[in-house]
């Protein structure tokens, strides 16, 4: 009975935590402040505990994620409606580097040494502070770069070219199976990709780990598995 217990209490755990972060959506994942950072940790804590205390039940588990959901929730809303509780729940951007100076002051506040600076460039392909321009430090822990001019990458415009269009490549074919939606949105029919497949000596589609289809290529890009 313990290990039914503590099986059924997990699985509703687990089922809570996943519809919580349907709720609060894609932002508390992609985008971890110090707040959502403590937030998960203290939720992590309520459902890890309860799960192996014998007077904690699912009620109890439900109430607590509950809880913390709501509390997440309105916060969220609060820093939405009021502008002015942003900084203070979220934080705000440092500029670590402004004009090709680096600003000390700006990295002792964000306790933020020389050494973690250049590991952060360097995540942004940045190998010389002689390339930076501005550098921005999210509340997120990562940062954003603006390159000096004569680093940085040229574009069409700067070439005086004529805008195109860009395609946006699909996935037809994910670990042998069919991504039937995205083949339609293409335009061609299952016939069509049979045809790409043979071309390209593939029997099924069983064959292919991955297969992409970009508006204006004449050949499906296989790689096989």
């Amino acid at each position: 009975m313990e290990y039914l217990q503590i099986t059924t209490e997990t699985i509703f755990g687990f089922a809570a935590l996943f519809v919580m972060t349907k709720v609060l959506g894609k932002s508390q994942i992609t985008q971890i402040t110090a707040f959502d950072f403590i937030a998960a940790l203290v939720l992590g804590e309520l459902v890890g505990n309860a799960l192996y205390d014998p007077e904690v039940g699912i009620l109890d588990i439900g109430f607590a994620v509950l809880l913390w959901t709501l509390l997440i929730y309105g916060t969220e809303i609060i820093t939405e409606k009021f502008k002015g509780s942003r900084k203070l729940l979220e934080g705000s951007p440092s500029l670590v580097i402004y004009e090709g100076k680096v600003d000390r002051s700006q990295l002792k506040k964000s306790k933020l040494d020389i050494n973690q600076l250049q590991h952060l460039l360097r995540s942004k392909d940045v190998f010389s502070f002689r390339e930076v321009q501005y550098a921005v430090l999210e509340t997120d822990g990562t940062i954003s770069v603006l390159k000096t001019s004569q680093y940085q990458t040229v574009n069409r415009k700067d070439m005086n070219l004529t805008p195109e269009d860009v395609p946006l490549p699909r996935t037809i074919i994910s670990d042998g199976e069919i991504i039937w939606d995205n083949l339609l949105e293409t335009g061609f029919d299952e016939k069509w990709l049979e045809q790409q497949l043979e071309a390209q000596d593939y029997n099924e589609p069983a064959e292919v780990m991955y297969a992409e289809y970009k508006t204006g290529d004449k050949d499906l890009y296989i790689l096989g598995m």
